[in-house]
Protein backbone atom coordinates (compact mmCIF):
# COMPACT_ATOMS: atom_id res chain seq x y z
CA UNK A 1 0.00 0.00 0.00
CA UNK A 2 1.58 3.11 -0.99
CA UNK A 3 1.26 6.17 1.54
CA UNK A 4 -0.95 8.10 -0.43
CA UNK A 5 -3.46 4.76 -0.31
CA UNK A 6 -2.74 4.65 3.55
CA UNK A 7 -3.81 8.30 3.84
CA UNK A 8 -6.99 8.04 2.35
CA UNK A 9 -7.84 4.45 3.98
CA UNK A 10 -7.45 6.68 7.13
CA UNK A 11 -9.01 9.30 6.52
CA UNK A 12 -12.19 6.81 5.74
CA UNK A 13 -11.78 5.04 8.76
CA UNK A 14 -11.57 8.55 10.68
CA UNK A 15 -14.89 9.57 8.78
CA UNK A 16 -16.40 6.37 9.31
CA UNK A 17 -15.66 6.53 13.29
CA UNK A 18 -16.67 10.16 13.73
CA UNK A 19 -20.44 8.89 11.75
CA UNK A 20 -20.53 6.31 14.65
CA UNK A 21 -19.71 8.49 17.22
CA UNK A 22 -22.82 11.02 15.81
CA UNK A 23 -25.16 8.31 15.97
CA UNK A 24 -24.08 6.94 19.13
CA UNK A 25 -24.04 10.54 20.83
CA UNK A 26 -27.06 11.61 19.22
CA UNK A 27 -28.91 7.91 20.60
CA UNK A 28 -27.31 8.65 23.86
CA UNK A 29 -28.10 12.77 24.35
CA UNK A 30 -24.83 13.54 24.38
CA UNK A 31 -23.74 16.90 23.36
CA UNK A 32 -20.32 16.94 24.48
CA UNK A 33 -19.86 13.52 22.52
CA UNK A 34 -21.41 15.32 19.16
CA UNK A 35 -19.15 18.48 19.57
CA UNK A 36 -16.53 16.39 19.77
CA UNK A 37 -16.77 14.34 16.53
CA UNK A 38 -17.36 18.11 15.20
CA UNK A 39 -13.69 19.33 16.45
CA UNK A 40 -12.44 16.61 15.01
CA UNK A 41 -14.34 16.67 11.91
CA UNK A 42 -13.49 20.48 11.88
CA UNK A 43 -9.93 19.70 11.77
CA UNK A 44 -10.07 17.56 8.59
CA UNK A 45 -12.43 20.18 6.67
CA UNK A 46 -8.69 21.85 5.97
CA UNK A 47 -7.86 19.19 4.40
CA UNK A 48 -7.46 19.03 0.05
CA UNK A 49 -9.93 15.76 0.49
CA UNK A 50 -11.54 14.35 -3.12
CA UNK A 51 -15.17 15.07 -3.05
CA UNK A 52 -16.27 11.84 -1.68
CA UNK A 53 -14.52 12.27 1.08
CA UNK A 54 -15.51 15.44 1.59
CA UNK A 55 -19.11 14.91 0.73
CA UNK A 56 -19.09 12.48 3.72
CA UNK A 57 -17.54 14.94 6.36
CA UNK A 58 -19.80 17.51 5.76
CA UNK A 59 -23.10 15.21 5.97
CA UNK A 60 -21.76 13.63 8.93
CA UNK A 61 -21.10 17.42 10.71
CA UNK A 62 -24.36 18.69 9.11
CA UNK A 63 -25.97 15.39 11.16
CA UNK A 64 -24.32 16.76 14.23
CA UNK A 65 -25.23 20.12 14.44
CA UNK A 66 -28.65 18.66 13.56
CA UNK A 67 -28.77 16.45 16.75
CA UNK A 68 -27.51 19.06 18.59
CA UNK A 69 -30.32 21.19 18.06
CA UNK A 70 -32.86 18.48 18.56
CA UNK A 71 -31.38 18.01 22.06
CA UNK A 72 -31.30 22.06 22.83
CA UNK A 73 -34.07 23.26 21.20
CA UNK A 74 -36.75 20.40 21.48
CA UNK A 75 -39.56 22.57 22.55
CA UNK A 76 -41.36 25.76 22.36
CA UNK A 77 -40.19 28.71 22.93
CA UNK A 78 -36.80 27.11 22.24
CA UNK A 79 -37.84 25.93 18.87
CA UNK A 80 -38.53 29.32 17.85
CA UNK A 81 -35.44 31.17 18.32
CA UNK A 82 -35.01 32.69 15.02
CA UNK A 83 -31.14 32.61 15.41
CA UNK A 84 -29.81 29.28 15.28
CA UNK A 85 -25.53 28.83 15.30
CA UNK A 86 -26.65 25.06 14.89
CA UNK A 87 -29.01 25.59 12.10
CA UNK A 88 -26.53 27.67 9.91
CA UNK A 89 -23.90 25.19 10.05
CA UNK A 90 -26.43 22.24 9.48
CA UNK A 91 -26.98 24.16 6.34
CA UNK A 92 -24.15 24.74 5.12
CA UNK A 93 -22.68 21.56 5.28
CA UNK A 94 -25.78 19.59 4.24
CA UNK A 95 -25.05 21.82 0.72
CA UNK A 96 -21.14 21.47 0.65
CA UNK A 97 -22.16 17.58 1.01
CA UNK A 98 -24.43 17.41 -1.81
CA UNK A 99 -22.52 19.86 -3.80
CA UNK A 100 -19.32 17.56 -3.42
CA UNK A 101 -21.60 14.35 -3.53
CA UNK A 102 -22.55 15.15 -7.13
CA UNK A 103 -19.02 16.03 -8.34
CA UNK A 104 -18.04 12.54 -7.24
CA UNK A 105 -21.35 10.88 -9.16
CA UNK A 106 -22.11 9.36 -5.81
CA UNK A 107 -24.62 6.88 -6.22
CA UNK A 108 -28.15 7.76 -4.93
CA UNK A 109 -28.73 5.83 -1.33
CA UNK A 110 -25.37 8.47 -0.89
CA UNK A 111 -27.31 10.94 -2.40
CA UNK A 112 -31.09 11.12 -1.49
CA UNK A 113 -30.54 11.03 2.21
CA UNK A 114 -28.31 14.36 2.14
CA UNK A 115 -30.72 16.10 -0.01
CA UNK A 116 -33.63 15.02 1.85
CA UNK A 117 -32.15 16.46 5.09
CA UNK A 118 -31.57 19.34 3.39
CA UNK A 119 -35.26 19.74 2.63
CA UNK A 120 -35.86 19.15 5.89
CA UNK A 121 -33.91 21.38 7.46
CA UNK A 122 -35.06 24.84 5.27
CA UNK A 123 -38.66 23.27 5.78
CA UNK A 124 -38.47 23.88 9.08
CA UNK A 125 -36.67 27.33 9.66
CA UNK A 126 -39.74 28.50 7.63
CA UNK A 127 -37.66 28.22 3.82
CA UNK A 128 -40.96 25.69 2.67
CA UNK A 129 -40.75 26.81 -1.00
CA UNK A 130 -37.20 25.73 -1.61
CA UNK A 131 -37.08 22.54 0.20
CA UNK A 132 -39.12 21.38 -2.07
CA UNK A 133 -36.27 21.77 -4.83
CA UNK A 134 -34.39 19.49 -2.54
CA UNK A 135 -37.06 16.84 -2.46
CA UNK A 136 -37.19 16.74 -5.78
CA UNK A 137 -33.97 16.51 -6.64
CA UNK A 138 -33.77 13.43 -4.38
CA UNK A 139 -36.66 12.18 -5.64
CA UNK A 140 -35.14 12.52 -9.42
CA UNK A 141 -32.46 9.99 -8.42
CA UNK A 142 -34.64 7.37 -6.63
CA UNK A 143 -38.18 8.16 -7.56
CA UNK A 144 -38.93 5.66 -5.01
CA UNK A 145 -37.24 7.15 -2.30
CA UNK A 146 -39.09 6.94 0.85
CA UNK A 147 -38.16 9.60 3.34
CA UNK A 148 -38.06 11.79 -0.06
CA UNK A 149 -41.27 11.14 -0.43
CA UNK A 150 -42.93 11.18 2.98
CA UNK A 151 -41.17 14.74 4.13
CA UNK A 152 -41.68 15.94 1.16
CA UNK A 153 -45.67 15.64 2.10
CA UNK A 154 -45.55 16.30 5.62
CA UNK A 155 -43.64 19.81 4.16
CA UNK A 156 -46.36 20.13 1.92
CA UNK A 157 -49.13 19.58 4.72
CA UNK A 158 -47.28 22.50 6.93
CA UNK A 159 -46.95 25.01 3.58
CA UNK A 160 -51.58 24.27 3.13
CA UNK A 161 -51.46 25.10 6.78
CA UNK A 162 -50.57 29.19 6.13
CA UNK A 163 -52.32 29.50 3.00
CA UNK A 164 -55.30 31.91 3.14
CA UNK A 165 -57.35 30.57 0.33
CA UNK A 166 -58.80 27.59 1.66
CA UNK A 167 -59.39 25.96 -1.72
CA UNK A 168 -55.56 25.83 -1.92
CA UNK A 169 -55.35 24.46 1.39
CA UNK A 170 -57.64 22.22 1.03
CA UNK A 171 -55.46 20.37 -2.72
CA UNK A 172 -52.02 20.73 -0.43
CA UNK A 173 -54.00 18.83 2.25
CA UNK A 174 -54.59 16.14 -0.31
CA UNK A 175 -51.18 16.35 -1.91
CA UNK A 176 -49.85 15.96 0.95
CA UNK A 177 -51.93 12.81 2.50
CA UNK A 178 -51.16 10.96 -1.23
CA UNK A 179 -47.39 11.58 -0.59
CA UNK A 180 -47.44 10.13 2.82
CA UNK A 181 -48.81 7.42 2.25
CA UNK A 182 -46.76 6.89 -0.71
CA UNK A 183 -43.84 7.29 1.20
CA UNK A 184 -45.18 4.85 4.01
CA UNK A 185 -45.83 2.24 1.31
CA UNK A 186 -42.09 2.62 0.03
CA UNK A 187 -40.82 2.35 3.30
CA UNK A 188 -39.23 4.67 5.76
CA UNK A 189 -37.68 5.53 9.32
CA UNK A 190 -39.36 3.78 12.31
CA UNK A 191 -40.15 7.55 14.02
CA UNK A 192 -40.68 8.96 10.37
CA UNK A 193 -43.53 6.45 9.84
CA UNK A 194 -45.13 7.28 13.07
CA UNK A 195 -45.33 10.84 12.75
CA UNK A 196 -46.32 10.35 9.10
CA UNK A 197 -49.27 7.48 10.18
CA UNK A 198 -49.92 10.28 12.63
CA UNK A 199 -50.86 13.24 10.06
CA UNK A 200 -52.35 11.18 7.46
CA UNK A 201 -55.09 10.32 10.45
CA UNK A 202 -55.19 14.01 10.82
CA UNK A 203 -55.80 14.72 7.52
CA UNK A 204 -58.32 11.87 7.42
CA UNK A 205 -60.41 13.66 10.21
CA UNK A 206 -60.24 17.16 7.85
CA UNK A 207 -61.28 16.11 4.46
CA UNK A 208 -64.21 14.49 3.05
CA UNK A 209 -63.18 10.89 1.48
CA UNK A 210 -65.06 11.71 -2.20
CA UNK A 211 -62.43 14.40 -1.83
CA UNK A 212 -59.02 12.45 -0.94
CA UNK A 213 -60.20 9.77 -3.79
CA UNK A 214 -60.80 12.47 -6.63
CA UNK A 215 -57.40 13.04 -8.86
CA UNK A 216 -57.49 17.15 -9.50
CA UNK A 217 -54.19 16.14 -11.33
CA UNK A 218 -56.29 14.87 -14.24
CA UNK A 219 -58.19 17.98 -14.77
CA UNK A 220 -57.32 20.32 -17.73
CA UNK A 221 -57.30 23.61 -17.84
CA UNK A 222 -55.88 26.35 -20.87
CA UNK A 223 -52.47 27.47 -21.30
CA UNK A 224 -53.36 29.86 -23.54
CA UNK A 225 -54.44 30.88 -26.79
CA UNK A 226 -51.16 30.57 -28.88
CA UNK A 227 -48.40 28.19 -29.59
CA UNK A 228 -45.82 30.74 -28.45
CA UNK A 229 -47.96 31.46 -24.93
CA UNK A 230 -48.37 27.85 -24.15
CA UNK A 231 -44.74 26.64 -24.46
CA UNK A 232 -44.06 29.49 -22.55
CA UNK A 233 -47.11 28.58 -19.54
CA UNK A 234 -45.67 25.05 -19.62
CA UNK A 235 -41.99 26.44 -18.93
CA UNK A 236 -43.02 28.49 -16.15
CA UNK A 237 -45.21 25.55 -14.57
CA UNK A 238 -41.83 22.93 -15.19
CA UNK A 239 -40.01 25.31 -13.10
CA UNK A 240 -42.47 26.31 -10.70
CA UNK A 241 -42.31 30.17 -11.51
CA UNK A 242 -45.73 31.04 -11.45
CA UNK A 243 -46.65 32.99 -8.44
CA UNK A 244 -49.33 30.82 -7.34
CA UNK A 245 -48.45 27.88 -4.39
CA UNK A 246 -50.80 25.14 -6.79
CA UNK A 247 -47.51 25.11 -8.80
CA UNK A 248 -45.30 23.80 -6.05
CA UNK A 249 -47.57 21.17 -5.66
CA UNK A 250 -46.47 20.02 -9.56
CA UNK A 251 -46.67 21.32 -13.07
CA UNK A 252 -50.39 20.97 -12.96
CA UNK A 253 -52.46 23.16 -15.53
CA UNK A 254 -54.76 24.24 -13.10
CA UNK A 255 -51.69 26.72 -11.71
CA UNK A 256 -50.67 28.26 -14.72
CA UNK A 257 -51.99 31.55 -13.43
CA UNK A 258 -50.57 34.15 -11.28
CA UNK A 259 -53.03 34.62 -8.79
CA UNK A 260 -50.88 34.82 -5.47
CA UNK A 261 -51.35 38.17 -4.05
CA UNK A 262 -51.28 39.59 -0.49
CA UNK A 263 -54.22 39.09 2.12
CA UNK A 264 -56.42 41.54 4.06
CA UNK A 265 -54.63 43.86 5.65
CA UNK A 266 -56.26 45.84 8.61
CA UNK A 267 -55.01 49.58 8.29
CA UNK A 268 -55.41 52.70 9.68
CA UNK A 269 -58.55 54.33 8.42
CA UNK A 270 -57.48 56.93 6.56
CA UNK A 271 -54.51 54.53 4.72
CA UNK A 272 -54.81 53.80 1.31
CA UNK A 273 -54.55 50.42 -0.21
CA UNK A 274 -50.96 51.12 -0.19
CA UNK A 275 -49.29 47.53 0.74
CA UNK A 276 -51.39 46.21 -2.04
CA UNK A 277 -50.08 48.33 -4.58
CA UNK A 278 -46.64 47.85 -3.67
CA UNK A 279 -46.86 44.37 -4.43
CA UNK A 280 -48.49 44.73 -7.50
CA UNK A 281 -45.41 47.04 -8.77
CA UNK A 282 -43.39 43.93 -7.14
CA UNK A 283 -45.55 41.09 -8.86
CA UNK A 284 -45.49 42.61 -12.30
CA UNK A 285 -41.48 43.33 -11.66
CA UNK A 286 -41.40 39.77 -11.39
CA UNK A 287 -43.26 38.40 -13.99
CA UNK A 288 -42.00 40.86 -16.41
CA UNK A 289 -38.28 39.23 -15.80
CA UNK A 290 -39.57 35.88 -15.78
CA UNK A 291 -40.84 36.31 -19.37
CA UNK A 292 -37.36 38.38 -20.27
CA UNK A 293 -35.58 35.60 -19.06
CA UNK A 294 -37.67 32.75 -21.37
CA UNK A 295 -37.55 35.00 -23.80
CA UNK A 296 -33.50 35.32 -23.90
CA UNK A 297 -33.04 31.18 -22.91
CA UNK A 298 -35.57 30.41 -26.00
CA UNK A 299 -33.77 32.55 -28.25
CA UNK A 300 -32.25 30.59 -31.56
CA UNK A 301 -31.17 33.53 -33.88
CA UNK A 302 -30.62 36.97 -33.89
CA UNK A 303 -33.31 39.81 -33.16
CA UNK A 304 -33.96 41.98 -35.82
CA UNK A 305 -32.34 44.97 -32.99
CA UNK A 306 -29.10 43.28 -33.11
CA UNK A 307 -28.65 43.69 -36.75
CA UNK A 308 -26.23 46.53 -38.23
CA UNK A 309 -25.12 46.90 -34.72
CA UNK A 310 -21.03 47.34 -34.96
CA UNK A 311 -19.08 45.42 -32.63
CA UNK A 312 -15.21 44.26 -32.54
CA UNK A 313 -14.57 40.41 -31.83
CA UNK A 314 -11.67 41.12 -28.63
CA UNK A 315 -11.24 37.04 -29.61
CA UNK A 316 -12.38 35.94 -26.11
CA UNK A 317 -15.89 34.22 -27.74
CA UNK A 318 -17.78 37.38 -26.10
CA UNK A 319 -21.33 37.00 -26.22
CA UNK A 320 -23.73 40.16 -27.70
CA UNK A 321 -27.05 39.81 -28.48
CA UNK A 322 -30.28 40.75 -27.02
CA UNK A 323 -31.04 37.05 -25.56
CA UNK A 324 -28.26 37.76 -23.37
CA UNK A 325 -29.08 41.06 -22.69
CA UNK A 326 -32.85 40.20 -21.74
CA UNK A 327 -31.63 36.93 -19.39
CA UNK A 328 -29.19 40.10 -17.61
CA UNK A 329 -32.24 41.93 -17.29
CA UNK A 330 -34.04 39.22 -15.24
CA UNK A 331 -31.12 38.75 -13.20
CA UNK A 332 -30.80 42.42 -12.36
CA UNK A 333 -34.60 42.75 -11.53
CA UNK A 334 -34.62 39.28 -9.19
CA UNK A 335 -32.16 40.50 -7.20
CA UNK A 336 -33.47 43.79 -6.81
CA UNK A 337 -36.64 42.66 -5.73
CA UNK A 338 -35.52 41.29 -2.65
CA UNK A 339 -34.32 44.94 -1.09
CA UNK A 340 -37.67 45.99 -2.21
CA UNK A 341 -39.37 43.23 0.13
CA UNK A 342 -37.37 44.24 2.74
CA UNK A 343 -38.72 48.12 2.29
CA UNK A 344 -42.19 46.54 2.30
CA UNK A 345 -42.03 44.78 5.26
CA UNK A 346 -39.84 47.51 7.16
CA UNK A 347 -43.36 49.79 6.38
CA UNK A 348 -45.86 46.79 6.90
CA UNK A 349 -43.94 45.90 10.69
CA UNK A 350 -43.08 49.49 11.39
CA UNK A 351 -39.73 48.19 12.30
CA UNK A 352 -38.86 52.19 11.60
CA UNK A 353 -35.92 51.95 9.89
CA UNK A 354 -34.86 54.79 7.68
CA UNK A 355 -35.34 53.88 3.61
CA UNK A 356 -31.82 54.59 2.91
CA UNK A 357 -30.70 52.21 5.35
CA UNK A 358 -33.01 49.15 4.62
CA UNK A 359 -31.38 46.06 2.57
CA UNK A 360 -32.99 42.40 2.54
CA UNK A 361 -29.66 41.46 4.45
CA UNK A 362 -29.34 44.02 7.09
CA UNK A 363 -33.14 44.61 8.06
CA UNK A 364 -33.70 41.89 10.76
CA UNK A 365 -30.98 43.20 13.47
CA UNK A 366 -30.65 46.02 15.76
CA UNK A 367 -29.20 49.49 14.01
CA UNK A 368 -29.06 46.69 11.08
CA UNK A 369 -25.83 44.94 13.10
CA UNK A 370 -25.89 41.49 13.29
CA UNK A 371 -23.74 41.79 16.09
CA UNK A 372 -26.32 43.91 18.34
CA UNK A 373 -28.84 41.16 17.83
CA UNK A 374 -31.90 40.63 16.37
CA UNK A 375 -34.72 43.23 17.05
CA UNK A 376 -36.93 42.47 19.37
CA UNK A 377 -40.03 42.50 17.38
CA UNK A 378 -38.30 39.36 15.73
CA UNK A 379 -36.96 36.85 18.60
CA UNK A 380 -39.00 33.63 18.78
CA UNK A 381 -41.82 35.32 16.47
CA UNK A 382 -43.91 32.59 16.02
CA UNK A 383 -44.32 33.44 12.55
CA UNK A 384 -43.09 30.43 10.34
CA UNK A 385 -43.04 31.99 6.93
CA UNK A 386 -41.62 35.67 8.36
CA UNK A 387 -38.75 33.31 9.59
CA UNK A 388 -38.13 31.68 6.25
CA UNK A 389 -37.74 35.23 4.80
CA UNK A 390 -35.12 36.16 7.33
CA UNK A 391 -33.78 32.86 6.83
CA UNK A 392 -33.23 33.47 2.76
CA UNK A 393 -32.23 37.02 3.82
CA UNK A 394 -28.64 34.65 4.59
CA UNK A 395 -27.93 33.17 1.86
CA UNK A 396 -27.17 36.75 0.29
CA UNK A 397 -23.52 38.07 0.02
CA UNK A 398 -22.71 41.63 1.43
CA UNK A 399 -19.36 43.42 0.76
CA UNK A 400 -20.27 44.62 4.82
CA UNK A 401 -17.93 42.49 7.05
CA UNK A 402 -20.78 41.49 9.09
CA UNK A 403 -22.83 39.92 6.10
CA UNK A 404 -20.10 38.49 3.83
CA UNK A 405 -20.82 35.06 5.71
CA UNK A 406 -23.66 33.58 3.19
CA UNK A 407 -25.10 30.43 3.74
CA UNK A 408 -25.20 29.72 -0.03
CA UNK A 409 -21.67 29.15 -1.37
CA UNK A 410 -22.77 30.51 -4.77
CA UNK A 411 -23.81 33.59 -2.67
CA UNK A 412 -20.34 35.58 -3.36
CA UNK A 413 -20.46 35.00 -7.02
CA UNK A 414 -23.96 35.89 -7.48
CA UNK A 415 -22.89 39.16 -5.75
CA UNK A 416 -20.07 39.77 -7.78
CA UNK A 417 -22.45 39.39 -11.30
CA UNK A 418 -24.98 41.82 -9.80
CA UNK A 419 -22.04 44.51 -8.84
CA UNK A 420 -20.37 44.03 -11.79
CA UNK A 421 -23.97 44.25 -14.03
CA UNK A 422 -25.26 47.41 -12.40
CA UNK A 423 -22.20 49.45 -11.47
CA UNK A 424 -18.77 47.90 -13.54
CA UNK A 425 -18.49 45.54 -16.78
CA UNK A 426 -19.94 42.11 -16.98
CA UNK A 427 -18.82 40.40 -19.73
CA UNK A 428 -20.50 36.71 -20.90
CA UNK A 429 -18.43 34.49 -22.56
CA UNK A 430 -19.71 31.10 -25.34
CA UNK A 431 -18.39 27.97 -23.80
CA UNK A 432 -15.67 27.84 -26.49
CA UNK A 433 -13.68 30.14 -24.22
CA UNK A 434 -11.16 28.52 -22.97
CA UNK A 435 -11.14 31.04 -19.68
CA UNK A 436 -8.61 33.55 -18.16
CA UNK A 437 -6.06 30.97 -16.99
CA UNK A 438 -5.30 28.68 -19.81
CA UNK A 439 -2.45 30.76 -20.40
CA UNK A 440 -2.59 30.87 -24.40
CA UNK A 441 -4.12 34.26 -24.66
CA UNK A 442 -1.57 36.66 -25.66
CA UNK A 443 -1.33 39.29 -22.70
CA UNK A 444 -2.60 42.05 -25.17
CA UNK A 445 -5.73 40.40 -25.14
CA UNK A 446 -6.27 39.73 -21.40
CA UNK A 447 -9.66 42.15 -20.79
CA UNK A 448 -8.28 43.34 -17.42
CA UNK A 449 -11.45 45.47 -17.22
CA UNK A 450 -14.12 43.04 -17.27
CA UNK A 451 -15.65 40.40 -14.84
CA UNK A 452 -15.92 37.40 -17.21
CA UNK A 453 -19.33 34.71 -16.52
CA UNK A 454 -19.56 31.97 -19.09
CA UNK A 455 -23.28 32.18 -20.45
CA UNK A 456 -24.81 28.64 -19.00
CA UNK A 457 -23.62 30.60 -15.48
CA UNK A 458 -25.42 33.75 -16.31
CA UNK A 459 -28.27 31.67 -17.29
CA UNK A 460 -28.79 29.53 -14.09
CA UNK A 461 -27.80 32.21 -12.20
CA UNK A 462 -30.55 34.31 -13.71
CA UNK A 463 -32.95 31.64 -13.01
CA UNK A 464 -31.50 31.14 -9.62
CA UNK A 465 -32.24 34.75 -8.60
CA UNK A 466 -35.82 34.56 -10.69
CA UNK A 467 -36.53 31.62 -7.46
CA UNK A 468 -35.61 33.54 -4.99
CA UNK A 469 -37.63 36.13 -5.62
CA UNK A 470 -40.85 33.80 -6.25
CA UNK A 471 -39.81 32.55 -2.56
CA UNK A 472 -39.33 35.72 -0.61
CA UNK A 473 -42.92 37.11 -2.14
CA UNK A 474 -44.12 34.28 -1.38
CA UNK A 475 -42.90 34.05 2.44
CA UNK A 476 -43.87 37.76 2.64
CA UNK A 477 -47.76 37.43 1.77
CA UNK A 478 -48.16 33.99 3.51
CA UNK A 479 -46.48 35.72 7.06
CA UNK A 480 -48.46 38.64 6.26
CA UNK A 481 -51.36 36.45 6.40
CA UNK A 482 -50.07 35.28 10.02
CA UNK A 483 -49.46 38.30 11.29
CA UNK A 484 -52.75 39.77 10.39
CA UNK A 485 -54.19 36.61 12.61
CA UNK A 486 -52.08 37.38 15.37
CA UNK A 487 -53.01 41.15 15.28
CA UNK A 488 -56.67 39.89 15.41
CA UNK A 489 -56.27 37.68 18.59
CA UNK A 490 -55.17 40.99 19.95
CA UNK A 491 -57.14 43.53 19.00
CA UNK A 492 -59.93 44.61 21.49
CA UNK A 493 -63.00 42.75 21.60
CA UNK A 494 -65.01 45.97 20.89
CA UNK A 495 -63.30 47.51 17.90
CA UNK A 496 -65.04 47.76 14.55
CA UNK A 497 -63.05 46.99 11.69
CA UNK A 498 -65.02 48.21 8.23
CA UNK A 499 -64.14 46.72 4.99
CA UNK A 500 -62.52 48.34 1.98
CA UNK A 501 -63.17 46.10 -1.04
CA UNK A 502 -60.40 46.13 -4.06
CA UNK A 503 -61.42 45.56 -7.53
CA UNK A 504 -58.93 44.06 -9.65
CA UNK A 505 -56.80 45.27 -12.80
CA UNK A 506 -58.49 44.23 -16.09
CA UNK A 507 -56.25 42.59 -18.67
CA UNK A 508 -57.53 44.99 -21.26
CA UNK A 509 -56.05 47.78 -19.29
CA UNK A 510 -52.60 46.63 -18.97
CA UNK A 511 -51.18 48.18 -22.34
Amino acid sequence: MSIADATVHGVEQTLHLMGVLVDAASDQGSVTGLRHAIGVLDGMAHDPLPDEQRAHLHYCRGNAFSAIRNLERSGKPAAWDWHQDEFEQEILSLRIASQAAARADLPPEVRCPMMTNLGNAMSYVGRFVEAIDWWNRALTLDSRFGMAIGNKGYGLFHYGQQLYDDGHRALFYKKARDLLAAGIAQGCDPAARAAFERLVADIDRVLPPEFVEHPFEDEEFSLGKTKAEKQYRAWCLENRLFLNPLNDLGPFSVAAQDVFTVPSIVTPIDEGPRFHGFFNQMKQEYVSARLLFYEGAAATRAHFSDRDVLLFDTLDYPCYALAVEKQKLAFRSAYSILDKVAFFANAYLGLGIADRQVSFRSLWYEKQDPKRGLLPEFISLDNWPLRGLFWLSKDLYDSSPSFRNALEPAARRLAEIRNHIEHKYLKVHDEMWAGPGDGTAPPGLKDTLAHSVYREEMANSALLMLKLARAALIYLSLGIHVEERRRARNRPADQRIGTMPIMTWPDKWKQ
